[in-house]
């Protein structure tokens, strides 16, 4: 993971990626100075998605995705897209559940807690190709649930202007489990680790 994490960007997705995560650190010095320090916070928790797939190694391709997909939802949330536009929200919620539930997959195949090998990079024993099918919506389910709680406390310990009703809730945890699902398929079908 070390050497993943220090090895100099070598492909242009390699760069993309990391000029991503530039912006996302710049992003939260930014809002820190000139900013409330909820969207500095959201800024900060943004940061542990954007570094992942660079400690992991994880192919250029899925980098650059992960990051723009994190940046975008914790900007949006920043700007106050998330009322503003008619359903982004529910668009954010599949996206970035979708991948950072291949990020926890990575993870947990990487652990040994799971075998997903073959799916993540291609090595290790044979999979059935439903094994990420039936595996990462589950995670998706679990991160939407931790997620929705995060809101929870900070509506109820932070402050009233955090969006939180028992439909939203629902709402956002059915996208969530529905972009796990379309992560499963497409870990059962492309490997996202740097062969």
């Amino acid at each position: 993971m070390k050497d993943d994490f220090l090895r100099p960007p070598a492909t242009l997705g390699d760069w993309l990626a990391d000029v991503l995560r530039l912006i996302g650190v710049l992003g939260l010095i930014a809002a820190a100075i000139w900013l409330k320090p909820t969207d500095a916070g959201i800024a900060a928790l943004a940061l542990p998605a954007l570094m992942l797939p660079r400690i992991l190694g994880l192919a250029a391709w899925f980098d650059v995705t992960a990051c723009a997909t994190v940046l975008v939802a914790a900007w949006s949330n920043v700007f106050d897209l998330y009322r503003t536009v008619t359903g982004w929200n529910l668009v954010l919620h599949f996206l970035c559940t979708g991948v950072l539930a291949v990020i926890a997959a990575v993870i947990l195949t990487r652990t040994g807690v799971v075998s997903l090998a073959a799916a993540v990079d291609g090595s290790g024993p044979s999979l059935r190709r439903r094994t990420p099918v039936v595996l990462v919506p589950l995670v998706a389910l679990a991160i939407s649930a931790v997620w929705e709680m995060i809101e929870w406390l900070g509506w109820r310990y932070l402050s009233e202007d955090i969006f939180v009703t028992y439909q939203d809730t629902i709402g956002d945890m059915v996208l969530g489990g529905l972009g796990g699902i379309a992560a499963g398929i497409l870990l059962a079908l492309v490997p996202v680790g740097r062969r």
